[in-house]
């Protein structure tokens, strides 16, 4: 084992190991039996995001996998590819390469973006569909567009980090200094903690990650006039057909409760909207009890009420 691969292979009551997926290879921890759950992090961190859902989803009887998406921690840094339409296809082959035909698919922030573009693109992989922290993507638009001192505001980091090169080198300076503190400016007082703060800012300081991590900022962003942002805007008003979770935390001050609120209308499906009292943009880290319960919940009830 590699000393990069030392800082992503943490211990814990999971197993560590490598999928190949569409020609790339994604490093995974995996816990359990039963249903697949396939979680999907967000920026700036990587599969240790759900390292609390990795214990308590094996324990109410599912199979849980967590992966680190493409660019980031133990997985493959190719040059291009971080696109939504790209990334839902690598999560799609993930699961059928977890030899499963379906899943439930949760993703947070960046995870969920993708999550929801998965539910349009690959629909029969979609077995249900639960986002935290990630309105639908033409309502996060539509947010930007419509509240530009409110979620434009909030949004900023993400037009800084349209610039070149000098965004992955501030984000990496000082032992990834800044990467600590986005994330206790995006979550609610008393969160990280110091063994979570540290991991991450390792995790990111692997080489390759901040570019890579960048690049999904930068296609959001500059994709919107090319022709493949086009493309995907129009795709995506495809109504979603599969139950949907959708959580977030009452206090997230990057992404705003309000931006979220309205992505229902692209459900046509069980739509439900929680918020989790007390918590900023990491609900299912910074309240994991509560962020657990609502979504064991909703994944026993065989008919979620929309």
């Amino acid at each position: 084992m590699t000393a990069h691969d030392e800082i992503v292979h943490i211990d814990g009551p999971w197993t560590h190991r490598a999928v190949s997926a569409g020609g790339t290879r994604f490093h995974v921890a995996e816990a359990g039996e039963g249903p697949l759950i396939l979680l999907l992090h967000g920026f700036p961190e990587f599969w240790w995001s759900w390292h609390n859902q990795l214990v308590s989803l094996p324990a109410a009887g599912y199979r849980v996998v967590a992966v680190d998406l493409r660019g980031y921690g133990g997985s493959d840094k190719p040059p291009r590819g971080y696109d939504l339409v790209t990334l839902a296809g690598d999560a799609a082959g993930l699961v059928r390469a977890l030899g499963e035909a379906n899943a439930v698919i949760a993703g947070h922030d960046w995870g969920g973006l993708l999550a929801w573009t998965m539910a349009v693109y690959h629909p029969k992989v979609v077995q249900r569909l639960v986002a935290v922290s990630a309105p639908h993507p033409l309502r996060l638009r539509q947010a930007i567009r419509e509240d530009p001192r409110g979620q434009g505001w909030a949004s900023r980091d993400t037009f800084r980090f349209q610039l070149p090169r000098w965004p992955e080198r501030a984000l990496v300076r000082d032992d990834a200094a800044e990467i600590g503190q986005l994330l206790h400016d995006w979550s609610a007082p008393g969160w990280p903690d110091q063994r979570t703060e540290r991991l991450v800012r390792q995790a990111f300081q692997l080489p390759g990650v901040a570019h890579c991590a960048l690049e999904y900022h930068r296609w959001l962003i500059r994709s919107q006039p090319r022709p493949d942002g086009l493309r995907y805007g129009h795709r995506m008003h495809a109504p979603i057909q599969v139950p949907t979770l959708h959580l977030h935390g009452s206090l997230d001050p990057y992404i705003l409760p309000r931006s979220a609120q309205g992505s229902g209308r692209y459900v046509e499906a069980a739509y439900r909207w929680k918020l989790i009292e007390g918590a900023g943009h990491f609900p299912h880290q910074e309240r994991p009890r509560a962020f657990d319960g609502h979504l064991l919940g909703w994944l026993a009830d065989p008919e979620p009420e929309r």
